[in-house]
Order: C-alpha cells, then sequence, then structure tokens
C-alpha cells in the first residue's frame, strides 16, 4: 500500500511548521509516496513478466563473468542451489546498497524500526527530529505504519542478537523523542523487529566496463535522511530506457561501452541534487559542540520558518523535483548562511549605533 506524501518538518519536537511539497507548480500526475519497497519492486517484477520480451529468472547472483575486460553475463544460484549462467550483450548492475558485486562500502550504518497501528503528528509529512547526534527520521509507509530511521554513529554497531541494540534505542534514542512518538517508539524496539542497514555516501566514479553498466545504489549512494534512494532509483530507469531505445545492436562492445559513457551525464540533474542536497542537510543538522555549526543550524531553522519561496525551494530539492544545476543547489543552501551573516552585522551594526557618539 502507498502512502501520500505531502512535505517534511524540521524540528526539536512533534509540533512545527509542516514545509509542504510545492506540487502545484508541477504537472498534474506528479505527486509524493512512501511504501514498502521490497513489495514495491515484487509487483513490478509481476508486471513487467508478462511482457513479451521479458524472460524472469531468481537466483542470488554471485558474480559477473569477465573475459578479457568484457563482462558476459553474470553467474548465479537458484533456490535449490543449482550454479546457473546468463549470458548477455548488456548486463545492469542495480542490487541496492548491499551490492556484493561491487568493492569498496564504508561506515556509518543506519537502524531500521517499523511503528505500527500509528499516525504521525502531522499525516503524510516526513518528520526530521534533531536528537543528538545525529537527526531521526519518521515517514508513513502505509495508512497504519511508520519508518523511522535512526543512524547508529561509530565503528561498532551494537549488536541485535544480544538486545544491545534494544538497549541503546530505549537509552540513548528514546529520550530524545517527542512525547507524542515515544510510546509507539518504545513498542516498536520491544516487538524485536529491528534491521540494520548501511548509511553511505558513496560518490559516483564511474569505471567504463564493456557490457556491463552499473546503477542507482549499488553505483552510487547518499545520505538516507530524506530518503531519496528509490527517487533517483526510477529516475535512471526512465533516463536509461530513454537512452538506449535508439540502440538496435548490443553486440559491439567497444561503441556500445563508448556510448554508455555519456549516461553518467545524463543523471547528472536528478542525481546531483539527491546526492548533494542530503548530505548537506545531514551535515547542518547533526549536534556539534561547533559554536559556528550550532549557529548554522539555527540559521536554517529560522530561513525554512520564512515559508514562502524560502522553503519550497529547499523542499523542491529534497523532493527531486528540480533538476538542478550546481549553482542553484549552492543558492539554496548557502542562502541561510547569508541570511545568518546579514543579521549578526545588523545587531552588530545596531548594537554599534547605540553605544557610540551622536555623529554630527
Amino acid at each position: 500500500m502507498l502512502s501520500e506524501f505531502l512535505g517534511m518538518l524540521f524540528s526539536r519536537m512533534a509540533k512545527a511548521p509542516e514545509y509542504r511539497i510545492p506540487l502545484e507548480i508541477f504537472r498534474a500526475d506528479v505527486s509524493g509516496r512512501g511504501f514498502h519497497n521490497g513489495p514495491f519492486i515484487q509487483r513490478m517484477r509481476e508486471i513487467v513478466v508478462y511482457l513479451p520480451n521479458v524472460k524472469l529468472e531468481q537466483g542470488t547472483v554471485t558474480t559477473l563473468l569477465e573475459e578479457k575486460g568484457i563482462i558476459k553475463g553474470v553467474q548465479y544460484k537458484t533456490k535449490s542451489g543449482e550454479e546457473l549462467k546468463a549470458c548477455a550483450p548488456l548486463t545492469i548492475v542495480c542490487d541496492g546498497c548491499f551490492s556484493n558485486l561491487r568493492r569498496t562500502l564504508c561506515n556509518p550504518n543506519m537502524c531500521l524500526l517499523i511503528l505500527s497501528n500509528f499516525q504521525l503528528p502531522h499525516a503524510n509529512y516526513g518528520h526530521v527530529f534533531l536528537a543528538d547526534p545525529l537527526p531521526l527520521v519518521f515517514y508513513p509507509i502505509s495508512s497504519t505504519e511508520v519508518r523511522c530511521l535512526v543512524d547508529v554513529p561509530g565503528q561498532r554497531v551494537p549488536f541485535i542478537s544480544n538486545s544491545e541494540m534494544a538497549k541503546y534505542l530505549k537509552t540513548v534514542v528514546g529520550p530524545q523523542v517527542p512525547p507524542e512518538i515515544h510510546d509507539p517508539f518504545i513498542a516498536a524496539v520491544d516487538k524485536g523487529n529491528i534491521r540494520t542497514m548501511s548509511n553511505r555516501s558513496m560518490p559516483a566514479a564511474p569505471h567504463p566496463t564493456r557490457r556491463a553498466l552499473l546503477m542507482s545504489d549499488a553505483f552510487n549512494m547518499r545520505n538516507a535522511l530524506t530518503g531519496g534512494g528509490m527517487t533517483l532509483a526510477l529516475s535512471d530507469v526512465v533516463v536509461l530506457c530513454n537512452f538506449l531505445k535508439p540502440l538496435h545492436n548490443f553486440n559491439d562492445a567497444s561503441t556500445l561501452c563508448k556510448y554508455l559513457e555519456s549516461l553518467y551525464t545524463l543523471r547528472k540533474p536528478v542525481a546531483s541534487t539527491l546526492n548533494i542536497v542530503p548530505d548537506a542537510f545531514y551535515k547542518v543538522f547533526s549536534a556539534s559542540p561547533d559554536q559556528v555549526r550550532i549557529e548554522m543550524r539555527q540559521a536554517c531553522f529560522d530561513y525554512l520558518s520564512l515559508g514562502g519561496v524560502y522553503s519550497t525551494g529547499p523542499i523542491s530539492l529534497l523532493a527531486g523535483l528540480i533538476k538542478s544545476s550546481t549553482i542553484q543547489s549552492c543558492l539554496s543552501f548557502f542562502s541561510p548562511c547569508l541570511s545568518m551573516v546579514s543579521d549578526d552585522y545588523y545587531c552588530l551594526s545596531h548594537h554599534s549605533n547605540g553605544c557610540g557618539s551622536v555623529p554630527d
């Protein structure tokens, strides 16, 4: 079941201004949705399997088949344990953030909880609460379920099996959860359905490989704060489909590889926005003893609270609705800084005029 998603709010408590996604300025078929990723993907598989040019084979891919620098296909294991091979002129790797087909990954980690039979104080809005040391994220994925993301700092993540994670969530995170959400949060912890996932920021650095293409989270990841992974994945699918339509021959490996290199440029308008903006928000809203960072976070609050164009621009960027240029992204997130400097200058100037001698 898909849950309507209207916008976000950023606060230390549940009562805060709502920052609505300005859907009215986009096409009528544009809307936000929250959902369970697994059932959503499975439903898409059930639909495409009926297409005449699609053959569905299910199994766990163990390795890419490579010969003289050219990817020939994949080796996979079926449910029965049988090892099989599948070959094709083009292999698209899109096995997500836990990809076992790329080698370098990094920390930290994020804990996931599902709050059942519960609705957030602001229905259909994502809630970002400024906990210490890292923000907490809650957003609806159905009419009765809310997903909670808790970033766990440090190299060592508490174990789930020995209840160490549950203790961490109750004693460290729980006291910082707003009262309106606290009891459902603790109930979700007690239920024990706690999962962890990697919250990695992995820059895109394509290594052209003939007859293989790396896509979405397997290729490039961003902070999970705003849940933009599926938005970018679906955008990549649209870009890739349109990009491959003119091709009728996939057998010339060298020509295909050169052609595919430009695909990474075509995905940048959406990808760069959804990669840069969540990381910027994450760094700004994370707790810090640095006075400059504290003032920066307050400046962002004050800037968003002005409403109108001051909030619709950043929220549209977070939603992936604006295919932003680097300049536009910078303007949206340096504006609070300029606002903070301007306010400080005004206060300093006002104080100076009040205390200094009166000019002739």
